[in-house]
């Protein structure tokens, strides 16, 4: 029998790779390594790399492997999930890898301009029924530009329609370049994807389990640039019609903004 969520966060409490910071931490006590993570915790000026809602961490774990040397931060509010992550990293004395947990609403308090280079967000909820919860969003981005480079790497991996559609809608309505995407990542051919990309070479036991029920997995490579304001698009998009993984469509409509 797996552990519990009580034992999981007393772990976590002792790992030195875990930084537990939830809206009711960061009110009362200031995230002194906002701008220092190079200097406080990596040791090193190597790229940090962060994934968004990063569940059980296996793809902040599978890049830090593949990359040693790049620093790479795993966020989620989650902590019993992030347990599982933290813990394999522990194990295998990977020093490129911490995990956050905290709310990505408030992601820009931890990390100061120019500070990070590449974000993923991996198969992140959908948030059909709130544009303003959907990590792609403009009010998202804004946030990403505090501390993401001018011009640094945002990659998209969701097994939804709606918001691969949506992305791809904020894109062309604020003309950000895009350096790849794909509505089908493990078609038979895949145009301009190397072989080795751990876009397709890295899954999570959710998208296995996706990819199982024959739904295709999406996947966006886009830079933002600092210069422009941002616009949310105002269009109508298409529901998903199956019910992603634990996720329930709650709305009776067939489109939503």
């Amino acid at each position: 029998m797996g552990k519990g969520k009580l034992a999981k966060f007393a772990d976590m409490a002792t790992y030195e790779n875990v930084f537990q910071y939830p809206y009711s931490v960061v009110e009362h006590v200031p995230f002194e390594m906002q701008g220092k993570w190079h200097e406080d915790y990596f040791h090193n000026d190597n790229p940090i790399v962060l994934e968004l809602g990063c569940g059980k961490g296996e793809y902040t774990v599978e890049l830090a492997k593949r990359y040693p040397d790049m620093n790479f931060i795993g966020v989620d509010i989650k902590g019993a999930r992030m347990w599982t992550g933290a813990t394999q990293a522990v194990n295998e004395g990977l020093k490129n890898v911490a995990f956050l947990r905290t709310h990505i609403e408030i992601i820009d308090r931890f990390f100061s301009q120019d500070e990070v280079q590449e974000i993923w967000l991996t198969f992140s909820d959908p948030q059909m029924k709130n544009p303003r919860k959907r990590l792609t969003s403009t009010f998202f981005m804004e946030r990403y530009r505090r501390f993401l480079v001018d011009r640094g790497t945002i990659h998209l991996k969701t097994d939804s329609n709606f918001l691969f559609t949506y992305t791809n809608y904020v894109v062309e309505t604020n003309h950000l370049p895009v350096i790849f995407k794909t509505p089908d990542l493990y078609a038979p051919v895949v145009s301009g994807l190397p072989a080795d990309s751990v876009a397709s070479s890295i899954q999570t036991y959710y998208e296995k389990m996706w990819l199982e029920r024959g739904i295709s997995i999406k996947y966006l490579q886009m830079q933002l640039p600092h210069e422009g304001e941002l616009v949310e698009p105002d269009v109508e998009i298409e529901l998903d019609e199956y019910r992603s993984y634990k996720r329930d469509k709650r709305s009776p409509k067939t489109t939503a903004k």
